[in-house]
């Protein structure tokens, strides 16, 4: 990979989806791959990544109020992504 690749790979990522927790990345992940591949358990998989977003908001501090709105509005509440803090 060039580092022209790599740039445009991280301007891509979301600046509230950047720098998250190693156990909330994991969870996030494995519930991307969860829908991908329309897996039977997804619905443990939702369970424990709203556990880690609240977990790391609430319990670590280490994401803030606003990127944990994010996370649970793009990925765990996905009917509700037309919301007025005017991120999609």
């Amino acid at each position: 990979m060039y580092i022209g690749d790599i740039m445009k790979h991280i301007r891509s990522i979301n600046k509230y989806e950047c720098c998250l927790p190693e156990y909330l990345q994991h969870d996030l992940d494995a519930y991307k791959e969860g829908l991908k591949n329309n897996s039977s358990p997804i619905d443990c998989l939702w369970g424990e990544l709203y556990g880690s977003i609240n977990a790391a908001l609430i319990n670590d501090g280490a994401i803030t109020p606003l990127q944990a709105d994010y996370l649970r509005k793009k990925y765990l509440w996905k009917d509700d992504m037309e919301d007025d803090n005017g991120y999609q």
